[in-house]
């Protein structure tokens, strides 16, 4: 038996009206200034947490420890060289 016209439109009409609301969803989770603003909190939540304290507080020691062996590497090259040109 044959479909009504009427009756494909119908489902013509509910798929697009799906498909449309699947585009909508879509481009709400790929949005980009919504994504910038998850990553923001995520990482807020992680340097908040112990663990990213901990992580901070590691990477604030390297840091000053890098900074203390360059200063002391240049200071005693300094005076290498002025021990050669006395």
């Amino acid at each position: 038996m044959p479909r009504d016209p009427r009756e494909i439109q119908l489902e013509i009409d509910a798929a697009r009206e799906s498909l449309a609301a699947t585009l909508d969803q879509l481009a709400f989770r790929g949005s980009p200034t919504r994504l910038k603003a998850q990553g923001q909190a995520a990482v807020v939540r992680f340097l908040q947490s112990p663990a990213g304290k901990a992580a901070m507080g590691g990477l604030g020691l390297l840091a000053t420890l890098t900074v203390v062996q360059k200063v002391r590497h240049r200071r005693n090259a300094g005076r290498r060289v002025q021990r050669r040109k006395r």
